[in-house]
């Protein structure tokens, strides 16, 4: 057995490093929103059938995207400490494979949407197209975090759409499946994603100003703080105003005034540009999800 082989990983081990399978934060970002909708549309609990199909498919959608991801910024995440190890960017997966790896996950996630309605599946395409265009968007827009943030957002309609939807197809079926408040819903979790997203972005900003790509903490530049807090705050009160049009009422507000207060501790976290106070800040962010979630599931189910 030569040195090199006793250092080789289990390709299981490989396989859930590339997935970040150890980092369930990422995912928890996109299900709090989405289960948040799922449960409006449903005007309570949405039946264990959608449940299971939207929970498994965030995380296995999630991981797809990290596969992506990590093929598309392999070159420049190689000069970054935090992501030189990355299994595809240190050699240790080959790029056809993980793209494979990611092309099984996304085939089974596309098999549970199967099991919704025709809106939901025409749905799911947007939402694959607007994830795989996510990692480009850092090399062509100043703002690419507003491209993750439709990515990150995009499990709002589809609830509806699995909740209200018909066995119809076209255009017409999706508008009549997804009213506009649940857009209105994906525009205000943007705001969040914004703001999370830019944290992370405040982490690496010494890394990025030497690679050349386009961040939102450096398109801000000496305002990023500012507009870290300004995209808290624009997502709170549009996501209260939503809920609140909707007829949620106390236990929902309750639930966005913990996450304000999560927001405001995040400002102590970020204030000095510490990394490890962002990173801390935006690691923890799934928590703002969960608060806004856990304040509409009680308002339905004790209204």
């Amino acid at each position: 057995m030569t040195p090199e082989s006793t250092l080789r990983r289990p390709r299981l081990a490989v396989y859930l490093d590339l997935i970040r399978w150890d980092r369930p934060a990422g995912w928890l970002l996109l299900l709090w929103p989405t289960l948040s909708a799922l449960w409006i549309a449903a005007d309570g609990f949405p039946g264990w059938h959608l449940l299971a199909v939207f929970v498994l498919g965030t995380i296995l959608m999630r991981s797809a995207g990290c596969c992506a991801n990590d093929v598309a910024d392999r070159e420049f995440d190689r000069h970054v400490k935090r992501t030189a190890r990355r299994p595809v960017t240190s050699g240790e997966l080959p790029v056809r494979e993980a793209l494979a790896v990611g092309a099984v996950l996304a085939v089974v996630a596309f098999g549970l949407v199967l099991t919704t309605n025709p809106p939901t599946i025409v749905l799911s395409f947007a939402a694959l197209a607007i994830a795989l265009a996510y990692p480009y968007a850092k090399r062509l827009v100043s703002m690419p975090q507003a491209v993750l943030g439709v990515a990150f957002s995009f499990g709002i309609p589809m609830a509806f759409a699995a909740v209200l939807g018909g066995p119809q197809w076209g255009p017409s079926a999706v508008a009549a499946a997804v009213p506009p408040q649940a857009w209105w819903l994906l525009l205000s979790n943007l705001f969040w994603v914004l703001a999370y997203d830019t944290e992370y972005a405040m982490v690496d900003r010494d890394d990025d100003v030497r690679l050349g790509i386009r961040t939102a903490a450096l398109t801000l530049g000496r305002h990023d703080i500012a507009g870290v807090m300004v995209f808290y705050a624009a997502h709170l009160a549009s996501w209260a105003l939503i809920g609140r049009t909707l007829g949620l009422d106390g236990w929902f507000l309750a639930g966005v005034a913990v996450a304000a207060a999560q927001a405001l501790w995040h400002y102590t976290l970020i204030r000095k540009r510490d990394r490890d106070g962002c990173f801390k800040a935006f690691r923890l962010n799934h928590w703002v999800g969960f608060a806004l979630f856990a304040g509409t599931a009680l308002d339905l189910l004790l209204r």
